[in-house]
């Protein structure tokens, strides 16, 4: 699908994560495969074992930099985590082409640190520099004030990408990748599903549709090809065993389903009236879909009957759908066969 980088897991933490970097690592060829370090020297060794066969690897090193981290989860002040980053991403890039850093709960943090801590890291070699919100935090116009005042200040990340990794805890991942994207992001960390810690990543389906729809207007394309969409979100589903929603953005099982009567008639006569994305382009297999229940009409009605070979016309029709709107009132969804069913007596 023509992704940029592959960020295959966190070898460091089971010699199994790091077998299945490493096969990973092996087998994709024209992306970055990445591995994730924290700023500990044993990881960036783990990380670079892992990806000793990659054809193009990168290190993505993190450490925390809000004061809630600081205080409480790593129990260390500003300065020796400023030693950490440097150190880190200089023994990183001595390992692989590419480092990426991130300064953890980055949305939470002193903007005058993450300024310092950023220089450092630009200073070791890092390429990247990658903005996270880590536990959902931020407003959209918060990421966007917080990548144009790091812009502001580190004049010197221009030289770089910037970066952002959202998480959806207030449902506000996919709008803060966007507004970092608005904002001078050149690469937005993403899942697909959207699955991750808590209430999961920044998905990767939405972005990347959002940007097609949206790209004129940010000044951005990107070069992933969506039609693979569709097929890549059923098998993550089926080998996460995490369920997609049927009312998910583009790839849940309703996003191209009509069952309002006034959407019906408006999508048949031409698909665009309330079709945002046309589900050919992600790769769906059926495209759009009339859902027959109480809300639907005529129009809708007699779409589906003409779909499964029955033509009815006058009153023959009006009996049928009289029949129809009866039984819809008292079931979810009129299938086929109870098409065929209430059809036959007409």
């Amino acid at each position: 699908m023509r992704v940029d980088v592959i960020e295959a897991g966190f070898p460091a933490s089971s010699e199994a994560e790091s077998e299945a970097v490493a096969a990973v690592a092996r087998a994709v060829r024209g992306a970055t495969v990445c591995a994730l370090a924290r700023a500990v020297s044993g990881d960036v060794d783990a990380a670079a074992h892992a990806l000793r066969h990659a054809e193009r690897a990168r290190i993505h090193v993190f450490v925390s930099v809000s004061e809630v981290h600081l205080a409480h989860q790593l129990r260390k002040g500003r300065e020796p985590v400023l030693r950490m980053a440097d150190a880190c991403v200089r023994r990183a890039r001595q390992r692989v082409p590419e480092v990426e850093f991130s300064p953890m709960d980055a949305t939470r943090a002193d903007p005058s640190f993450i300024a310092e801590i950023v220089r450092v890291a630009l200073a070791a070699g890092a390429g990247t520099i990658n903005l996270p919100d880590t536990v959902g935090y931020a407003l959209p116009e918060g990421v966007a004030q917080m990548i144009r005042e790091l812009r502001a200040r580190v004049p010197e990340v221009e030289d770089a990408v910037i970066s952002f990794h959202g998480q959806n805890d207030l449902g506000l991942a996919t709008a803060n990748a966007l507004a970092a994207v608005g904002a001078g992001a050149r690469q937005v960390e993403l899942a697909v599903n959207g699955i991750g810690e808590r209430a999961g990543n920044t998905s990767f389906e939405e972005t990347v549709m959002a940007l097609r729809v949206h790209g004129a207007a940010l000044g951005v394309y990107t070069d992933v090809d969506p039609s693979g969409i569709y097929a890549l979100s059923k098998c993550v589903e089926q080998r996460s065993g995490l369920r997609v929603a049927h009312n998910k953005a583009i790839v849940g099982r309703n996003a191209f389903r009509h069952a309002s009567g006034i959407h019906q008639d408006g999508v048949l006569k031409r698909r665009e009236t309330y079709e945002l994305i046309d589900p050919k382009q992600i790769g769906h297999p059926t495209g759009s879909e009339i859902v027959l229940g109480k809300l639907s009409g005529r129009a809708g009605f007699d779409a589906r009957v003409r779909g499964i070979g029955i033509e009815l016309r006058g009153a023959a029709f009006e009996s049928a759908f009289q029949r129809f709107q009866d039984l819809a009132e008292r079931v979810p969804e009129v299938r086929d066969e109870d098409l065929r069913a209430l059809c036959t007596g007409a």
